[in-house]
Order: structure tokens, then sequence, then C-alpha cells
């Protein structure tokens, strides 16, 4: 299928909920609402022309301007080129999910995608997203008791951290100082 196909396919299947359409780009995608989020996933992952089997990765994105955070999810659908179960790009195609960035909830497709789980784990803990229904949602880069999501453009970057000094690669401690 081609983006145009895609989009064109998720737009009747979903209307309103795709509120952009972006075929024509470097990364063609499109800009779901995050409660239809599980659905459009489900559907993606399920319809025999979409076929998307495989969650590359999840990005998440910090559009301060717009006071809010995304998620993108990139997309493949593999199938089966041989005996020995190569497998072959269909097509790819990807996802963003936006929610409001001061109090950010995104459904989890953890159980549709396994590999969504610690992506999820990653954009909780350096972005704040939350994802509803995730089977483990914790910190997975930064201990438990870190303030603050790192990658937040907004970010105040700590003078310590249990009394070690957070000093930065130009020898400041804080580079908001």
């Amino acid at each position: 299928m081609s983006p145009e196909d895609i989009c064109a396919h998720l737009q009747k299947q979903f209307g309103e909920a795709v509120v952009e359409a972006v075929p024509q780009s470097a990364h063609p995608h499109v800009v779901v609402v995050a409660a239809k989020w599980s659905e459009v996933a489900r559907f993606l992952r399920d319809d025999p022309e979409m076929g998307f089997n495989l969650l590359r990765c999840i990005s998440s994105v910090d559009l301060l301007a717009d006071d809010k955070l995304a998620c993108v999810y990139d997309l493949l659908a593999l199938s089966p080129v041989s005996a020995e179960e190569l497998m072959t790009v269909r097509h790819a195609f990807a996802v963003r999910v936006c929610t409001e960035r001061n109090d950010p909830h995104i459904p989890s497709v953890a159980d549709l995608w396994p590999a969504a789980n610690w992506h999820e784990r990653e954009a909780y803990d350096l972005m704040g997203v939350v994802f509803d229904g995730h089977p483990d949602l914790r910190r997975i880069l930064c201990p438990e008791d870190w303030e603050g999501h790192p990658l937040r453009k907004d970010y105040e970057f700590p003078v310590e951290y249990h009394g070690i000094p957070g000093t930065t690669e130009h020898e400041l401690y804080s580079p908001r100082h």
C-alpha cells in the first residue's frame, strides 16, 4: 500500500479521529487523537490490507510551543518471502499521537506490539507520558527517585543528586545559569 492509500483507508475508517494526514513527506504519517489510539492501533495491526505486525520504535516529542507532548509510532508490515521465513517489508508508515503536556496520557499498545513495552517505559521515564494500561510502567533509565523528565525542553538540570554534583560537559552546575 502506498502512504496515500494508507491515509485514505484510515480517514475512511476513523473519520475525525485522524486529525491530519501527511502522506507525501520523508516520513509519511497520520496524526491520531489519543482517545482513539487503541482502536486505530488494533486496526493497523489486524486489518489484512494494513498488516502492521512490527512496531519499529516509539519516539517521544516535546511540542513545548503547542503545550503538547507526542509519541510517534514507526510501523512496518512484514511478510515472509521464502521457506526459511525471511521477511520483506510490504510497507512502512508512522502514526503520531498527541496529548496534553500538563497531564499526558496515551493508551498503551504493549498488548498489540510487545516491543512497545520498553519503548513506552522510556517515553514515560524521559518525557513523562503515562501509558494507560501498560503492564509495568516504571522508570527504565533514571533511578526511581529521579525528579522530572530529562528530555523535556523545559527540564531543570539538577544541581546535585544524593550529594553527587550535577555538572555538564562545560563544567557548569546547571545549563540554565
